[in-house]
């Protein structure tokens, strides 16, 4: 299996170099957390939010792809939407911005997306995620991927025919997520699937669903001989879970887990771009990750539960710095 993933695009080649992808997660994955993120993945693909196509051409969410080609490393542009038309000139637009690669979202499961036609709805539509990969792939010269998953409501409709019918119409990737839309995110990811449509298809396969640690990841590609992962939920309150994952599958040593006061520094340092790339609307962006980083340490419960309460920045900070400070003096007192 080789070490890099190779990607031709119509026009412009693409080369990843780690098999550990971050996943496109609404709400998640702006440039803030991306930035976190690439501190400990510097050539992992991370992909922005998804943006629906149909409101980029109109103007809206230009915010989550602007400045692209400023970012380090690649980074991968994510589109729902059933419009053919408005898919080829978003996809077109998130390239002249610095897009690596254009994404299209056909495994979405929330109802709000799929009950108007995108992302998961488009397994059912198979003529129209056809249309959906033709035309972006003729708008653009970048690689177009694919995600999408195993079914719609079981594992027996067919999903080896759809995805040979994508990569036939100009799909360079597809990310498979192991679990049909009616599964949602319940059950177990099924990867030995995954590694069946892995030997069907020609273009590479990226395995995705219950990677948590580097043990899944491991077990993941052993099973399914996918040419990488991509991880999602798994991230949530980690931003160092991508490079920690890359780094045991390359066996490579030196990945050390951030400590508790390296955690609380790192909430400050995520609210403080926070607020300068949003303003006060930062904080409620930054509550939802404090929650998710905020744990599995003594105390931890209290502490947040005070984070996500506080009123604004200041306190947060206040109450982050008072924590540090406790912290320091109990280890001067056991040491």
């Amino acid at each position: 299996m080789s070490s890099v993933i190779k990607l031709k695009g119509k026009g412009v080649s693409r080369i990843i170099k780690s098999k550990v992808m971050l996943s496109p997660l609404a709400g998640v994955t702006d440039k803030v957390f991306r930035n976190l993120v690439r501190k400990w993945a510097p050539e992992s693909l991370l992909f922005t939010e998804m943006i629906n196509a149909t409101s980029l051409k109109h103007g809206y969410g230009i915010t989550k792809i602007k400045q692209l080609e400023l970012e380090q490393g690649p980074i991968g542009v994510q589109i729902f939407d059933n419009r053919p038309f408005a898919v080829g000139e978003a996809a077109k637009l998130a390239e002249d911005l610095g897009a690596f690669l254009i994404d299209i979202n056909m495994g979405c499961p929330v109802k709000k997306i799929s009950r108007k036609g995108g992302g998961s709805a488009l397994i059912n539509d198979r003529l129209l995620a056809v249309e959906l990969v033709k035309r972006v792939s003729k708008a653009v010269q970048i690689p177009v991927t694919v995600k999408t998953r195993l079914g719609w409501n079981n594992k027996e409709e067919n999903i080896e025919g759809f995805l040979l019918s994508l990569q036939d119409a100009g799909a360079e990737m597809i990310t498979l997520h192991g679990r049909t839309r009616k599964e949602g995110f319940s059950g177990k990811a099924d990867w030995d699937m995954i590694g069946k449509i892995k030997e069907l298809l020609e273009i590479p396969i990226i395995a995705n669903g219950d990677i948590k640690n580097p043990k899944d990841a491991i077990n993941c590609l052993k099973k399914t001989k996918a040419d990488g992962l991509m991880i999602g939920r798994g991230v949530l309150g980690s931003p160092w879970k991508i490079g920690e994952i890359d780094l045991a599958i390359k066996k490579l040593k030196g990945f050390k887990e951030p400590n508790i006061e390296e955690k609380l520094l790192l909430i400050n340092e995520h609210l403080d771009e926070l607020i300068k790339e949003k303003g006060t609307h930062g904080l409620l962006i930054a509550r939802k990750h404090i929650s998710w980083t905020c744990k599995n340490f003594q105390g931890a419960n209290d502490l947040r539960n005070k984070l996500v309460r506080a009123i604004d920045a200041k306190e947060v900070k206040e109450l982050l710095f008072k924590a540090i400070k406790t912290l320091n003096n109990d280890q001067k007192i056991l040491t």
